[in-house]
């Protein structure tokens, strides 16, 4: 019998960015076990290329990526979703739709590579930093025996990897 697959929403305000990153870090390591997405309450439209570039350095896959709406999620014949994680802090305070199944949710707010101003190097300075924090995240959250643990236990641990800022911790 295969282990069941785990339908995870990274929500962020523009999806161009953090909830990408993090859709393709899960979908990447997640060994089948999870089905990532990502969308965000005011898409920005497009994937910033230094998320891309990033992507495509660190060997995780970029095709189907795009900048969603999160309307999409909630919507008639949309994946059951077991978690959605808001990754920003503007997506932590707004209203979002009501998930259908009531999956579990947690707060990862990742300061926006995105804003980031400067040079080009200072960009892809920020887009590493977020890229890290978010990959010691998600091999946490892979990590935990899911089966093993009830639903208060869960949002425990998921809660505590949120509030993770450095790598050390």
């Amino acid at each position: 019998m295969s282990e069941r697959v785990f339908n995870v929403l990274f929500l962020c305000s523009g999806n161009s960015a953090r909830s990408i990153l993090a859709e393709a870090i899960l979908n990447g390591i997640g060994k089948g076990r999870f089905r990532a997405f990502s969308a965000g309450s005011h898409p920005a439209g497009e994937v910033n290329p230094f998320a891309i570039e990033l992507l495509q350095r660190r060997n995780l896959g970029v095709t189907g990526l795009r900048s969603k709406n999160c309307e999409e999620f909630a919507a008639a014949g949309a994946p059951q979703l077991d978690f959605v994680f808001t990754v920003c802090d503007n997506a932590a305070g707004e209203v979002c739709p009501i998930w259908p199944g009531q999956p579990m949710t947690a707060h990862w707010g990742i300061e926006d590579p995105a804003a980031v101003a400067g040079s080009d190097e200072q960009k892809r300075k920020a887009f590493s930093a977020a890229f890290k924090l978010l990959h010691r995240r998600i091999s946490l959250f892979t990590g935990l025996p899911l089966a093993k643990l009830d639903a208060m236990a869960i949002k425990r641990e998921l809660d505590r990897i949120g509030r993770l800022r450095e790598m050390g911790q």
